[in-house]
């Protein structure tokens, strides 16, 4: 279908292609970041979403109410996604550098909303070092599979029933992005899955997981706790470079699971991603616990920390 533009006066929007959870350029997770997006429509925003053809395109656009300090829209060169966190990154990463007006929230934290609701986001540090921290309510954790639908998985994935980590239930977590979660028992297996994505798009329908995220607690890379892969076909994205938010589910799921141990209401790990695609990169996860009425910690909120690299920035005229 042809896109058409209502006509209107000429528009300039600035628009950055961001590597985010990398220093290094073209690796991590590429992402576009679009400024100023107001006055573009729906139609033109996936169709320059299609057109930087990323996982993700965020578009900045201002407040619409007193709650938040500014909203972001992701498109996928398919459809709008409720929230992403790579592309969160890269925006703020845009918006905290020398020559953009830096957003001022209280306590140095902005709200930041889009269709899952709102996130807090704050940056830590300057210059190109500086990392950018995504906080989100503690997400959902949904149900395990039956063996039925196990196997089924396993078989998309060319995995076997030895490969899975006892410790580690395939279970679906998440609220508006849900995720299967699956564990492995070593690297290798993580080398050797071969992703049936006609399959696993089906299994997304029929499971109510729009992706499948598949980590190892074992062998991981120097000074990470986990490695994973992600695939979502069923959003149009075979297989995800270096994923946030699956990120903040496997940190929920693992302490739920007793493989993350907290102190003084917190944990937190480090996960690395994307060496399977030449794209690697890593996420800094933090967890904040609260007791609750019997005195027991209960996961309050999750946070996801990267650093990005800014790769081009350009100007378009509509």
């Amino acid at each position: 279908m042809q896109v058409k533009f209502a006509p209107r006066m000429s528009r300039r929007i600035r628009i950055f292609q961001v590597d985010a959870f990398t220093t290094d350029r073209f690796t991590g997770n590429p992402a576009g970041v679009v400024l100023d997006a107001d006055s573009l429509t729906d139609a033109e925003m996936l169709a320059i979403a299609r057109e930087l053809n990323n996982a993700d395109t965020a578009f900045v656009l201002k407040p619409d109410g007193a709650d938040h300090d500014l909203r972001v829209r992701f498109f996928t060169p398919r459809t709008e996604a409720s929230f992403v966190g790579h592309a969160t990154v890269a925006t703020h990463f845009v918006l905290s550098r020398e020559g953009v007006a830096r957003l001022q929230g209280e306590g140095g934290r902005v709200r930041q909303k889009q269709k899952s609701g709102l996130v807090t986001v704050e940056v830590r540090g300057e210059g190109e070092t500086r990392r950018i921290a995504v906080r989100q309510p503690a997400p959902p954790l949904g149900r395990q599979l039956n063996d039925r639908e196990r196997l089924a998985v396993l078989d998309a994935l060319a995995l076997s029933t030895g490969d899975i980590d006892t410790r580690c239930p395939l279970r679906i977590v998440g609220g508006s992005g849900t995720r299967l979660l699956i564990g492995v028992r070593n690297t290798d297996h993580l080398k050797q899955l071969k992703p049936d994505f006609l399959r696993l798009t089906t299994l997304s329908a029929q499971l109510g997981a729009a992706g499948f995220f598949v980590f190892t607690l074992t062998h991981a890379l120097p000074g990470c706790l986990t490695e994973s892969r992600m695939f979502c076909p069923a959003l149009g994205i075979p297989e995800d470079p270096v994923s946030g938010n699956a990120h903040g589910l496997l940190g929920a799921y693992l302490a739920e699971q007793g493989l993350l141990q907290h102190t003084n209401g917190s944990a937190k790990f480090t996960g690395a991603q994307g060496h399977h695609l030449h794209r690697s990169g890593r996420i800094d996860v933090e967890l904040e616990f609260t007791p609750n009425e019997k005195n027991e910690s209960k996961l309050d909120a999750v946070w996801i920390v990267g650093q990005a690299v800014s790769i081009f920035e350009t100007e378009m005229t509509l």
